[in-house]
C-alpha cells in the first residue's frame, strides 16, 4: 500500500474537500484562543476564579497521635523515660511522644483504638471519643495551657458566627 502522502501528489485539494476549503481562520473557528468560551470551551479550562484560599496565618500546623498508640507503648515509653508510671497509672505528655511535637503548632489525641492502661494523658486537644475512652478506663485527659487558649479562640469564633 502506498503511503497517503504518495497518493495525494497531483491532489489540488489533499482530501480537504473543495479549493476554498481550509483557507481561512473562519473554517478553523477562529484563530487562536477565539472561542474557548463558546464553541471551542471543551479544550480550554474554566474562565476565572473558583474556590476559596485560606490563609497561612489561620492555618494550624497539627500533629495526631491515637489512644491505642499511646495504650500499646506505654510500656515501651516508660523504659525510654518519655513517660512516667504513678500509683494511679501511667502520665505521658504526648508532645515527648510525637515526632516533632514540640514544633507543631498542636498535638491532638484521637479517639481510636480500646485503652487497656489508666492513662493521664496531657495535650492540646482531643476528639470527644479519646476522651470518653481515657475517661472510661479510669484515667484522665488533661488540656495544655495552649490547649485551652486554643478551645477558647474556636468558642470565640463560633459564637461570632
Amino acid at each position: 500500500m502506498t503511503s497517503k502522502k504518495r497518493r495525494q501528489r497531483g491532489s489540488r485539494t489533499h482530501g480537504g474537500g473543495t479549493h476554498k476549503n481550509r483557507r481561512g481562520a473562519g473554517h478553523r473557528g477562529g484563530r487562536g484562543r477565539a472561542g474557548r468560551d463558546k464553541h471551542e470551551f471543551h479544550n480550554y479550562e474554566p474562565i476565572g476564579k473558583s474556590g476559596f484560599k485560606r490563609p497561612e496565618k489561620a492555618k494550624l500546623d497539627v500533629a495526631e497521635i491515637t489512644v491505642r498508640e499511646l495504650d500499646e507503648d506505654i510500656a515501651l515509653l516508660v523504659a525510654d523515660g518519655v513517660a512516667e508510671e504513678t500509683e494511679h497509672g501511667y502520665h505521658v505528655d504526648v508532645r515527648d511522644v510525637v515526632e516533632d511535637g514540640h514544633e507543631v503548632d498542636a498535638v491532638k489525641v484521637l479517639g481510636t483504638g480500646q485503652v487497656h492502661n489508666q492513662l493521664e494523658v496531657v495535650a492540646d486537644a482531643f476528639s470527644e471519643s479519646a476522651i470518653e475512652r481515657i475517661e472510661g478506663e479510669g484515667g484522665e485527659a488533661v488540656l495544655t495551657e495552649r490547649g485551652e487558649e486554643l478551645a477558647s479562640d474556636d468558642e470565640n469564633e463560633e459564637s461570632e458566627d
